[in-house]
């Protein structure tokens, strides 16, 4: 039986033509797959945050500053953690030394890692999770302990230092661990109402009493300044009554030892006029019209009191 064979010129080129297009479906893809791996070779910090390479699931450096790092693609990964700082909020209660209760208690916590202990961090507890192993427990435990060491009323002129208290405490026990805080404050803190009528009326009567008591020092020093002028009032006539007394004792002295000085003394200031009665008698010598002593007319009228002739 005669075969019959079927056959076209254009078998030759379909062949050629399957080649190329397979051979350019390869070059495509190589080049996608190299993109693939070339972009996968880098990856980008943002600022604020430090890349964390894993090789396997292990670190292998912690370090990775901002900017494009370099990653063997499919075999490393790089993560990024928030090296800024971060906040804590707590509200809650607590108690008191003398048993009252502190109501609305609001404090606040900013932190931040230690980049040269991301990695301890990591494995130890993990990033994600700080807030609720370190925070979460320990603000409220150190908080509440410190704030039963004092009672109410001292609780609320001590605020600052309790602050201050807590926050050293809390700071020593988060360093230890990796994490720095940067900050803590207390917020608010109220008591019952009640309470604080209480201490708003002692706070009223101490302060009524340092009044009352700075206005009992100004009157005793006002009583000793009227005490001084008055010594030195007494001790100034005092000196003057000893002083005038020691003079006349003096001038009694030297008259005594010169008992014509007082003659001298009076001539010295008689004005030379005569007095008009001489004598203390019971027939005194009146002299009318008397003048000067210096004035020697012989015309002046004297009157010469009769003699008694029985």
């Amino acid at each position: 039986m005669a075969e019959i064979k079927f056959s076209t010129g254009n078998n030759g080129n379909m062949s050629i033509d399957g080649k190329k297009a397979g051979k350019t479906a390869l070059i495509v893809i190589i080049i996608v797959i190299a993109l693939i791996v070339l972009f996968n070779c880098f990856t980008t910090v943002d600022e604020g945050f430090i890349g964390v390479k894993y090789q396997f699931g292990k670190i292998v450096k912690d370090d990775l500053q901002a900017g494009l790092q370099f990653k063997i693609p499919f075999i490393e990964e790089v993560k990024h953690v928030d090296i800024r700082e971060q906040i804590y909020l707590f509200e809650g209660d607590a108690f008191t030394k003398d048993t009252q209760p502190v109501t609305d208690l609001h404090l606040k916590a900013t932190y931040r890692f230690q980049q040269d202990r991301l990695s301890y961090l990591i494995q130890d507890v993990g990033i994600d999770n700080i807030k609720d192993r370190y925070f979460v427990p320990n603000v409220q435990r150190i908080a509440k302990d410190i704030i039963g060491r004092y009672d109410a009323d001292m609780l609320v002129q001590s605020r600052f230092e309790i602050q201050q208290k807590i926050e050293e405490e809390l700071f020593a026990w988060l360093i230890e661990r990796g994490v720095i805080l940067t900050s803590f404050s207390i917020e608010n803190i109220n008591f019952q109402a009640r309470f604080l009528e209480a201490v708003e009326n002692k706070v009223v009567a101490e302060q009524d009493v340092v009044q009352m008591r700075h206005r009992t020092e100004e009157k005793r020093v006002e009583a000793e300044q009227i005490e001084i002028s008055a010594k030195a009032q007494a001790f100034r006539i005092t000196t003057e009554a000893a002083a005038e007394a020691e003079a006349i004792a003096l001038i009694q002295e030297q008259l005594t030892a010169s008992p014509q000085y007082i003659e001298y003394l009076k001539i010295q200031n008689w004005n030379g006029i005569l007095p008009q009665v001489i004598g203390d008698g019971v027939n005194p010598f009146v002299v009318l019209g008397a003048g000067n002593a210096a004035n020697t007319n012989t015309n002046q009228n004297t009157y010469t009191p009769p003699v008694n002739q029985d």
